[in-house]
């Protein structure tokens, strides 16, 4: 008997009043809505959900990424980069608090909400942003306007920067954003996260809406280095942006609208209640080679190449080929070899030895010999300096 059939039948087991053609057209109109990218298993396990059947993930085992996740599933397990931590909010009418933030796979990226002591680990700087979580046993609900949330309780598990985690499958919030410039009449409407610096911030105006209540509206130009946009801050976020928003300050949008100006016609960005605003996380500086341990990630070094980059094609676990450059540099309290992948082997094999060499964003881990070594990955930086 297949997964699905499995499910089908646990799910028949349970409720005499439906039939097999019911669950199958409820599944078939599942994967129109969700345009087919879901596996049935996973679709099945939300509409079992909603019959009160509750599958385990032992009859369930497929690796979710975001964009696999619906509301109503229950013991979920997913994996994702940290790209914005909003503030904590006051209780619920349950006399619950919370945190949120969202994190991003290849595929999408999601909210999660932190219940209770779990709030912590983001309000206290256990959790921040460009870390890799892994969350098991959360459970999904329906969000604003029909988004799939993830909820982590009491039950949940929060774990940073897992080992079986490789950071290259999780973008960074810089890989999830667009230039300023290529933003056009197509992305009208559109989700869109930015990076970009502050170049003037104008004045806060205030406006009375149709129930009488007061708004406030909060605008400034965000720049880089393809061109510049008007942003509109709404509402609730106008206080939390002023504490952000100062000239020269770098800063990251994630989840804002793309809308017309009714003004002049012109693109800005909208930021509202769904909107993370707020500064990059400022990049460490380097580490001396006496300081690297084992297990530290998006770390930055500088050196001396002392050893003429060796480059090869490797055949990684996946299947694929890719290229790898390995080198050695060294500073004043030692030397480390660094092992350089794909596009960063290219620029490696340019390497020449007593070139002077910055690499940012790198992890550390265990190579040739059990020794350290520098291991690049998507987001890692090398530069000659």
């Amino acid at each position: 008997m297949s997964m699905v059939d499995e499910i089908i039948e646990k799910i028949l087991s349970r409720n005499f009043e439906v039939s097999r053609e019911d669950i199958i057209n409820r599944l078939k109109m599942e994967k129109e809505r969700t345009g087919g990218y879901i596996p049935d298993e996973i679709l099945l396990r939300a509409i079992a959900a909603s019959y009160g059947v509750e599958i385990s993930t032992e009859t369930i085992r497929p690796k979710l990424s975001i964009r696999d996740l619906v509301p109503n599933l229950s013991d979920v397990t997913i994996t994702g980069r940290v790209i914005a931590i909003f503030p904590a909010s006051e209780k619920n009418r349950s006399g619950l608090k919370s945190s949120s933030l969202l994190i991003a796979d290849k595929s999408g990226i999601l909210k999660v909400v932190l219940w209770n002591d779990k709030k912590d680990l983001a309000n206290h700087g256990v959790i921040t942003v460009g870390q890799i979580l892994k969350l098991t046993h959360g459970y999904t609900k329906e969000g604003r306007k029909g988004k799939p949330e993830l909820h982590i309780g009491a039950r949940a598990e929060v774990e940073v920067n897992p080992k079986d985690a490789d950071a290259s499958d999780y973008p960074t919030i810089e890989e999830l954003s667009l230039k300023v410039g290529v933003i056009n009449s197509s992305f009208k409407d559109k989700k869109v996260n930015l990076v970009g610096t502050v170049k003037e911030v104008l004045q806060t105006s205030t406006f009375t809406r149709r129930d009488s209540s007061i708004g406030k509206l909060l605008r400034f130009i965000l720049a880089d280095e393809t061109g510049e946009i008007s942003v509109a801050v709404w509402n609730d976020k106008v206080d939390e942006a002023a504490n952000v928003l100062k000239k020269g300050a770098k800063i990251q949008i994630v989840n804002a609208k793309v809308k017309e100006s009714p003004y002049k016609g012109d693109l800005e960005i909208h930021v509202d209640l769904d909107t993370y605003i707020g500064t990059c996380p400022q990049q460490a500086g380097p580490l001396k080679i006496s300081d690297i341990t084992e297990h530290l990630k998006e770390v930055s070094i500088e050196g001396e190449v002392t050893v003429k980059p060796i480059v090869r094609e490797v055949n990684t676990s996946k299947g694929e080929v890719v290229k790898l450059a390995v080198f050695e540099i060294k500073d004043e309290t030692g030397r480390i070899w660094v092992s350089a992948w794909r596009n960063n082997a290219e620029i490696a094999a340019k390497l020449k030895i007593g070139d002077r060499v910055s690499i940012r964003n790198a992890h550390v881990k265990r190579g040739f010999s059990n020794q350290l070594e520098i291991s690049t990955t998507s987001a890692t930086v090398i530069q000659p300096i």
